[in-house]
């Protein structure tokens, strides 16, 4: 299996794991009119119709809070065995075993970009203002478009992108879960207060 390939694989992986149906309709649209050579059976017009139908389904589910958290987990699951399809199809002629290796690179690929995505939602969710979870989602959808782009026009470059989004996204993950551990420790610090008829503790800022 050629580095294009793999970079092909993973790239589509990558974005199968943030959303698998734009992951999917990108790949058919950028197959039929676009710079690279994708299976047939995206690009067909059937495919792309059903597609493009699940993608808006998950374009207006994914920007409705509380409702994206459900939408993923019930996700969690597709998403991965959806991009170790991919993985198969894509490979089209290689040897069994580079398609296994194909489909169990995107499917472990798909899963660790729902991660750092599930724990960034339930960041967001807990912001006052309603308008934070429509951008972050809209970010993604543009993110899956990038790197699915490059998957199919310089494999090369989405490969490197993926491991830079991989990092930058366990990054992500471990700081937010450290900062939900910290605002747990307070809440529950301030309840045993209130309990206690103490005056409950007060997060200091650095210098002050």
């Amino acid at each position: 299996m050629d580095a294009a390939v793999i970079g092909l694989v993973a790239g589509t992986g990558w974005a199968s794991g943030v959303n698998l149906y734009g992951a999917v309709l990108a790949l058919g649209l950028f197959g039929r009119f676009g710079p690279g050579e994708v299976p047939e059976a995206l690009t067909r017009t059937d495919t792309l119709v059903v597609v493009g139908v699940l993608f808006a389904l998950e374009f207006v589910a994914d920007k409705v809070p509380v409702l994206d958290s459900v939408w993923d987990a019930v996700h969690t699951v597709v998403r991965p065995a959806g991009a170790a399809v991919l993985g198969v199809l894509l490979t089209g002629e290689a040897a069994t075993l580079q398609q296994a290796v194909a489909a169990g690179g995107a499917g472990s690929l798909a899963l660790s970009a729902p991660a750092t995505k599930a724990t960034t939602r339930l960041a967001v969710n807990a912001s006052p203002e309603p308008f934070s979870n429509a951008g972050i989602s809209l970010l993604e959808d543009g993110l899956v478009a990038t790197v699915v782009w490059f998957a199919v026009s310089n494999p090369i470059v989405a490969l490197v992108l993926v491991a830079v989004l991989v990092v930058a996204g366990t990054a992500v993950t471990i700081a937010l879960f450290g900062a939900a551990r910290r605002g747990l420790r307070t809440w529950r610090a301030r309840q045993q207060a209130r309990r206690d008829g103490r005056q409950p503790p007060t997060t200091t800022r650095p210098g002050g």
